[in-house]
């Protein structure tokens, strides 16, 4: 990943114009350039506050596509920011669609996995359930435990699903 004060500038004055057309445009632009830092977080708050399904639909594209490994980090801060749900579960949706690395943050997955709704909760199970097989015996224990510890009571619809991921986990 890049850094790159004048892209970010750029993209954020389209951003602010609310304009269909050119923001799908330069989220094209994008997906076929190198990742410059910044970038996630303006697209993942655009998606957040914007209704326009077009948009929506060209940032989930870019999210999806992003081959960058360096990224994660970004993405992963922002899977963590107060978004809506359905922000955060597109963000979790990219970690597994895009095929990038994310046993580094399992933990953080299985986190949002506990506290989220279900549509969440179910992209970060495909997301743990696809990087198990490298985690180490002590790093799978680690987030048995942090579903262990999650009270109950805050689990309610998602039990059947928690207890399947402590299976794969074991």
């Amino acid at each position: 990943m890049i850094k790159s004060g004048d892209k970010l500038k750029d993209l954020t004055l389209l951003l602010s114009k609310d304009n269909t057309l050119l923001i799908s445009e330069a989220i094209g632009i994008l997906r076929d350039e190198e990742p410059f830092e910044g970038a996630i977080p303006l697209l993942s708050l655009y998606y957040d506050k914007t209704e326009d399904k077009i948009v929506r639909k060209n940032i989930e594209a870019f999210m999806n596509d992003i081959k960058d490994q360096s990224v994660t980090k970004e993405i992963i801060a922002e899977i963590r920011k107060p978004y809506r749900q359905s922000t955060i579960a597109m963000l979790v949706s990219s970690c597994w669609q895009s095929g990038l690395n994310y046993s580094e943050y399992l933990k953080d997955l299985a986190e949002i996995f506990l506290s989220s709704d279900y549509i969440t909760a179910l992209e970060c199970f495909t997301v743990i359930e696809e990087s198990v097989h490298v985690l180490t015996r002590k790093k799978r224990d680690e987030i048995i435990s942090i579903i262990d510890d999650y009270p109950h009571s805050q689990r309610n619809e998602k039990e059947k699903l928690v207890h399947e991921l402590v299976d794969i986990l074991r």
